[in-house]
């Protein structure tokens, strides 16, 4: 804008990023329905609370607005990251949770598991068989071969 130029592209860019946590509510809300499930009252796993892969940082994470908008459709929510123990508060958000340990007890009791940060420390193979549900906004699960009819592509 200072040099007058066009910059409809970069903005088309911001509002797309903006929405994307909406329509991944919107296809885990219908990945449920299709379990005979609503997002009311679900218990989803959140994987991931870091902006990237296999880093402490989540300033700007996603995952975070993702949290909020699954407890203000009433869902019951865990998260588990191997690089942040404690959702520390932030300016604009405070989750105030900490890291649950993935286990096959927890993945059994979750409704949905949301793979919002695709870490190299998780087996996609062995979440996949122990979760009802698995949405993947990573593409995370790409090479999983058992359980894809599990697997929900956000």
């Amino acid at each position: 804008r200072e040099y007058e130029t066009p910059t409809r592209f970069i903005e088309l860019a911001g509002e797309i990023n903006v929405s994307m946590p909406d329509y991944v509510i919107h296809r885990l809300m219908l990945a449920l329905n299709e379990h005979g499930k609503s997002l009311n009252g679900a218990k989803i796993l959140v994987l991931g609370l870091a902006y990237k892969r296999d880093v402490d940082d989540m300033r700007e994470s996603p995952s975070v607005r993702l949290i909020e908008k699954l407890r203000e459709h009433g869902a019951t929510v865990a998260y588990n990251d191997p690089h942040i123990p404690k959702a520390p508060r932030q300016r604009e958000h405070d989750i105030r949770l900490k890291s649950r340990k993935l286990a096959t007890g927890l993945l059994g009791t979750q409704d949905a598991v949301l793979i919002a940060t695709d870490h190299t420390a998780y087996d996609y193979d062995w979440i996949v068989e122990n979760a009802k549900l698995v949405v993947d906004t990573r593409n995370a699960t790409a090479h999983v071969k058992k359980g894809r009819s599990k697997i929900v592509k956000a």
